[in-house]
């Protein structure tokens, strides 16, 4: 396998990416683009479509500002159709994998060839951003099972790191709480990886296992799959005695977001993927701070390219420079556009609204939003107490006088005893 100039050129070396200066980046990602596109124009049919549609040609891209003349990439477009964006021949795919259709619709399939799944996903590091290497114990307590995450961290960690890798999975027929605990026991990572509900369902095992978390001293967790708030972030950390990032990826693009320990945004990883911010209406570029949806190229997918793809993920980016002193530009998170909760003329993220909950004291780690059938409705929260609250109705009204003054939004409280425990995505939000 011969990789593309621009990764020979910028990223075969021992060079980390996240240690590049920002001239060498755009260099890269430069050429890397024009490759991208002048492949998806000659052997992707679907492409040059677009292209043809749109009127633009690959000589139209030179710079990564010019990506903005591309038409967009959406998940209808993708929906139930395996092969739609490969700019190779079938027979060289060596990986389909499938989305968790959360967001409903049809299914949506991600082919790769050997090259793009391996070769040229593992040469860019970033070791300051991604501190992992010989000698760490990496438990990866991700689903396995035709979703990205599992593999995908399975192979960065033991391929791109050279670290050694534990496949917990997450809920499956041998990934059960109590299995995994015994093998953290036996084992003692010294990084974890999973989601954040999961997380908490591994610290109640273990406390009921009589194990203490804190006592492994991990060296760092990374929370991805689900949205969390940074109350629920700071809680996990308590649980687990460690510091935890978030890490942001889909089945589409591949990794998309990095946090670093500062916790103020996450990096994009640049020698990955091209991130835009766009109006969710109009598509016009919007300015740092702005808030609209992600668009991702990738810079690493050449036989099945993806480029300006409309995630349909809310964020804005962030001007500022990063004290952790890595140059790659950082976005806030807004949620998903498609989770926006929409009551009585008000939009409001439900992370938004989980961090508003569980800064209260009362309230435990296991919560749902319903949310009402009519825009006159209640927003109903279900919810378990921490350890030691009894339940009552003044608490409940409590409660809920709270929620609303934080969000001028009604809510009723119901207080339950034990909501059940995710095997798969946690659903904090429930539409009736």
């Amino acid at each position: 396998m011969t990789p593309p100039p621009a990764i020979s050129r910028f990223l075969s070396g021992a060079e980390q990416a996240d240690g590049l200066s920002p001239d060498t980046l755009t260099r890269y990602r430069a050429e890397s683009l024009r490759t991208i596109v002048q492949r998806a124009y000659r052997r992707s049919p679907f492409y040059r479509a677009k292209m043809d549609e749109a009127d633009v040609t690959p000589g139209d891209i030179q710079q990564p500002s010019d990506v903005a003349k591309l038409p967009f990439l959406t998940k209808t477009e993708l929906r139930g159709q395996p092969f739609r964006l490969l700019a190779c021949d079938r027979r060289d795919i060596a990986l389909i994998q499938v989305s968790t259709g959360t967001t409903g619709g049809e299914e949506i399939y991600m082919a790769y060839t050997w090259n793009d799944y391996l070769l040229y996903d593992l040469a860019p590091r970033y070791s300051r951003l991604f501190p992992v290497g010989p000698g760490d114990i990496c438990l990866n307590a991700l689903p396995y099972e035709m979703s990205t995450a599992g593999l995908a961290f399975h192979k960065t960690f033991m391929d791109g790191y050279q670290a050694t890798v534990v496949p917990a999975g997450k809920g499956g027929a041998y990934s059960t709480p109590q299995k995994t605990v015994k093998t953290m026991r036996d084992l003692r990572p010294s990084i974890v990886v999973t989601s954040p509900s999961w997380a908490i369902v591994l610290a109640e095992e273990a406390a009921r296992s009589s194990f203490d978390l804190t006592g492994l001293r991990l060296r760092k967790m990374w929370l991805t799959g689900e949205g969390c708030s940074p109350t629920l972030r700071r809680r996990i950390e308590g649980m687990w005695g460690t510091t935890a990032n978030f890490f942001y990826g889909s089945l589409e693009c591949g990794v998309l977001g990095i946090e670093c320990d500062h916790h103020d945004g996450y990096h994009v990883p640049e020698a990955h993927v091209m991130m835009e911010i766009v109006d969710p209406e109009t598509g016009r570029p919007l300015e740092p701070g702005e808030t609209g949806e992600i668009v991702v190229t990738a810079l690493l997918r050449y036989d099945s390219p993806l480029l300006r793809f409309r995630t349909g993920d809310l964020g804005c980016m962030i001007p500022a420079p990063c004290p952790c002193g890595v140059t790659m530009p950082r976005f806030h998170m807004r949620g998903r556009a498609f989770d926006q909760i929409r009551l009585r003329g008000k939009a409001i993220s439900p992370v938004h609204l989980e961090e508003i909950l569980l800064r209260m004291p009362e309230v435990g780690d296991w919560f749902q939003f319903v949310l009402p059938a009519s825009d006159e409705g209640r927003i109903t929260v279900r919810c378990e107490l921490a350890r030691g609250v009894e339940r009552s109705a003044a608490l409940a009204e409590a409660l809920s006088t709270r929620m609303r003054a934080a969000t001028s939004l009604p809510f009723d409280f119901e207080l339950v005893d034990a909501l059940p425990r995710a095997g798969v995505k946690v659903a904090r939000l429930v539409r009736e």
